[in-house]
C-alpha cells in the first residue's frame, strides 16, 4: 500500500535528485535535497487538513482534487511562482527570467541579487506573519511549553501578529535596509524594503480573509445539506452516504485550493531564504508537493499521522527562522545550506519530541492496563 501510494513521489525524487546532480553539481543536489525535505515538513499539517475535507467529498470531486488539483499546486505554485516572484521584483518578463537564468546566468543572479531586499521583505513579512499567529493561538499540545504557554496568553491581545510584524519592518528598514547588498555593492533600499514587506503583509492578510470566506460558504452548505438529509429521513426517503456533491463539493474544492495556495507561500517564499535559483527551487518544491498529494491519499485511505503532534510546531519554528533570516539577508549573505539545515534540524527535534511522547503515553496506557 505504501508503495503503491508513494511509487511516483519515490521515483520522482530519483529522477530529480539525480538531474540536480548531473546537470549542477552535488551542491545543487543537497540544496534540492533540503528545500524537498523543508516543503514536505511545512506541508505535513497541509496534508492533514486536506485529509479530513477530502473524505467529505465524493468520489468524483476527490479524483478532481487529486487530478486538477496537485497540477494547481505543482506547477502553479511551485513552479510558475517563483518564476512570477523573480519575474515581478527584478521588473523583467518571466519568459526573460527564465531565458536569463538559462543563457545568462550572471546577468540574472544580478538581477536576482538586485531584487532581494524586495523578494527579502515580501517574504520576511508573510512568514513572520505566519510564525506569529500559530504561536499567539491557544493549542492542546504545547511543544515547548515554558514559551508557548505565556504567549498564547498574549495572543489574546487583538491585532497583536500585526503590529508585532511592522514593528519588525520598521527596525529592518532603519537597520538591514539602510545598507542593503547589491550587485554593484551596498545601497540605500529602505523604501523598497517598506513597501515590499507592507505588500507581504497584506498578501497574508488576503489569504486568510479568503479562507475565512470559503469556510463560512463550506459551513452553509454543509448546514444546507444536513437538513435535506434530515427531511428525507423524517419523509421515509433512503439517504446517500457518498458524500458531499454539488455546490458543497466545489465549494470544498474551492476552499482546499485556497487552503493549498496559502500553505504553499511558506515553502515557495522560504524556498529564497535557501537558494535564488530558480530551477533548484522548483525541482525541490515540486518534489516535496508530490509528497503532500501521495501524503493526502494515504491519510485519505489509511487512517492519520497527525499522532506526531509537535511536528506542526517544529515546521513553524522552521518558518520564523527563515522569517528573520530572510530580513538578515537583505544586508548580510548566508550560507544557503546553513539556512537549509536550521529548518531540518527544527523539524527533525519537534519529531523526535512527538516519538518519545507517543512511547510515553505507551508505558503509561500500559501501567494503567496493569
Amino acid at each position: 500500500m505504501v508503495l503503491k501510494t508513494f511509487g511516483w513521489s519515490f521515483a520522482i525524487t530519483a529522477l530529480g535528485l539525480a538531474f540536480a546532480a548531473w546537470q549542477w553539481g552535488w551542491e545543487a543536489f543537497g540544496v534540492v535535497l533540503i528545500l524537498s525535505i523543508l516543503e514536505i515538513s511545512l506541508s505535513f499539517d497541509n496534508a492533514v487538513v486536506n485529509a479530513g475535507i477530502l473524505k467529505k467529498m465524493n468520489a468524483f470531486w476527490q479524483k478532481i482534487f487529486l487530478t486538477i488539483g496537485i497540477l494547481i499546486a505543482v506547477f502553479g505554485m511551485r513552479l510558475v511562482f517563483p518564476v512570477a516572484i523573480v519575474a515581478i521584483s527584478a521588473k523583467v518578463g518571466p519568459i526573460e527570467a527564465i531565458e536569463l537564468a538559462l543563457d545568462h546566468p550572471e546577468q540574472y543572479e544580478a538581477l536576482v541579487t538586485d531584487a532581494h531586499p524586495a523578494i527579502a521583505a515580501f517574504g520576511g513579512m508573510f512568514l513572520l506573519m505566519i510564525f506569529l499567529d500559530f504561536i499567539f493561538e491557544e493549542r492542546e499540545h504545547k511543544w515547548l511549553s515554558w514559551l508557548e504557554r505565556p504567549l498564547a496568553k498574549l495572543g489574546k491581545v487583538d491585532m497583536l501578529s500585526v503590529c508585532i510584524a511592522l514593528i519588525a519592518l520598521l527596525v529592518t528598514a532603519m537597520t538591514f535596509a539602510v545598507n542593503a547588498h547589491t550587485s554593484t555593492g551596498y545601497a540605500d533600499k529602505s523604501a523598497t524594503v517598506l513597501l515590499a514587506g507592507v505588500a507581504g503583509l497584506i498578501t497574508y492578510l488576503i489569504v486568510g480573509g479568503l479562507s475565512s470566506y470559503f469556510e463560512d460558504k463550506l459551513e452553509e452548505e454543509e448546514e444546507r445539506e444536513h437538513e435535506e438529509e434530515e427531511k428525507a429521513k423524517a419523509a421515509g426517503k433512503p439517504v446517500s452516504a457518498v458524500g458531499l456533491a454539488g455546490k458543497a463539493a466545489f465549494f470544498l474544492f474551492l476552499y482546499l485550493e485556497v487552503l493549498d495556495a496559502s500553505f504553499s507561500f511558506d515553502g515557495v517564499i522560504g524556498a529564497f531564504a535557501i537558494t535564488n535559483h530558480i530551477f533548484w527551487m522548483a525541482l525541490g518544491l515540486g518534489i516535496g508537493a508530490m509528497y503532500v498529494r501521495s501524503l493526502t491519499v494515504y491519510l485519505v485511505r489509511q487512517g492519520t499521522l497527525d499522532d506526531y503532534v509537535y511536528l506542526e510546531h517544529g515546521a513553524h519554528y522552521a518558518i520564523g527562522a527563515l522569517a528573520v533570516i530572510l530580513l538578515v539577508t537583505i544586508q548580510h549573505e548566508i550560507s544557503e545550506l546553513i539556512t537549509g539545515l536550521i529548518g531540518v534540524v527544527l523539524i527533525a527535534a519537534s519529531f523526535w519530541s512527538s516519538v518519545r511522547r507517543n512511547k510515553r503515553l505507551e508505558r503509561e496506557g500500559s501501567t494503567v492496563d496493569a
